[in-house]
């Protein structure tokens, strides 16, 4: 019976788990478009500048490049010479990945580049997570940017926005303070928190156990004051890029002939949509579309179609250069792999564990 049982609330969190991104993502749609002429939107897609687009996608493209090389500095310890073509390769899979079941592509990043470089799966798993600490740290310092550089009160349009950054700033910090105990004071903290949660359920405390060494693992993969300054360095390069790409999105739409647009908007732009690209929805479908135009009708004062047809141009390329960049480099990988004579890696393949694996 208590087999059954677990077995039924399986089931009923696999369905939801399923069901809640794609509620999520006709949610947020509805939000974004409920006032919209989606067919002027599109009209006006139809009459994009193809030279700016070019700027946009190089942007775009550099963007992308420079997250895979920020990586490898992050990876240095634990191999100091890994390639760019699988690091470019596996963040492009994490992205694409992440277009159809969000945050399984943090799950398949590490696999395929752990496979890919012969390189421990936790330890490559670990830098993800410091990553993603690192970005949440960026994108509160862009939102405090954007609120000096915006020439209202940014919090005023948007209420939410103060508490969520000190939260997120006081959560990072207590997950910074909690990671530095651990490595420091491992036999102590570490068998205290683990010892806690294993009166309250064994499985918590092995998750933990897990989370603590994955944890500890990626911050100590990252050593060495050249390699902490280039991260650093890269990480304000990463989101300069990011801000100039959607900059270049205003003149490929022409939007700079209706309202006068500087990197500044573009900057608060990318800032207040980053959050709309933090929810679990499919490639951010829907949440980025809702972030992105309450900034341009709200705060910049664009109409409702000009604005649609910004977030959809801005949507459509990134989720389908994706999908399509990650058939790219998962085909051409193997294909080198294969002449080289070693076994090519399929999206089933990268979680077999052989000997030694972890």
């Amino acid at each position: 019976m208590t087999s059954d049982k677990q077995e039924k609330s399986t089931k009923i969190k696999s369905i939801f788990g399923f069901l809640l991104p794609l509620l999520l993502t006709a949610a947020f749609l509805f939000i974004a478009f409920r006032k919209v002429d989606v067919a002027e939107s599109f009209r006006l897609l139809s009459e994009i500048s193809l030279a700016y687009f070019a700027f946009y996608f190089l942007f775009f493209c550099l963007g992308n490049y420079l997250r895979a090389l920020r990586w490898k500095y992050i990876l240095n310890s634990v191999k100091p010479d890994t390639k760019m073509l699988n690091l470019l390769g596996a963040t492009m899979v994490g992205y694409g990945v992440n277009c159809v079941l969000p945050r399984f592509g943090e799950i398949y990043r590490p696999a395929f580049l752990g496979k890919w470089e012969n390189i421990s799966r936790s330890s490559v798993f670990g830098t993800i997570i410091v990553e993603r600490i690192i970005d949440l740290l960026a994108l509160g310092f862009s939102v405090l940017i954007s609120v000096m550089i915006f020439p209202g009160d940014l919090y005023a349009e948007f209420p939410w926005l103060k508490s969520t950054v000190y939260i997120g700033f006081a959560f990072m910090i207590a997950l910074i303070v909690i990671v530095v105990l651990t490595v420091r004071l491992k036999h102590h903290f570490y068998d205290i928190i683990v010892k806690m949660a294993g009166k309250l359920s064994q499985k918590l405390a092995d998750k933990l156990a897990y989370l603590f060494d994955t944890l500890v693992e990626g911050f100590t993969s990252l050593k060495g004051i050249r390699n902490y300054i280039l991260t650093i360095l890269l990480t304000a390069a990463i989101m300069c890029i990011y801000a100039l790409t959607l900059y270049s999105g205003f003149y490929v739409l022409g939007m700079q002939e209706i309202k006068e647009v500087t990197f500044a908007t573009a900057w608060i732009v990318m800032s207040i949509s980053s959050f709309g690209v933090v929810i679990p929805t499919p490639g951010s479908t829907g949440s980025y579309h809702a972030f992105v135009m309450a900034v341009l009708i709200q705060i910049f004062g664009f109409a409702n179609e000009i604005s649609g047809a910004y977030a959809l141009f801005t949507h459509l390329v990134s989720y389908f250069s994706f999908i399509l960049s990650t058939l790219f480099f998962v085909f051409i990988i193997n294909k080198i792999r294969e002449k080289s004579g070693i076994k090519k890696e399929t999206f089933i393949s990268v979680f077999h564990l052989k000997k030694g694996d972890n």
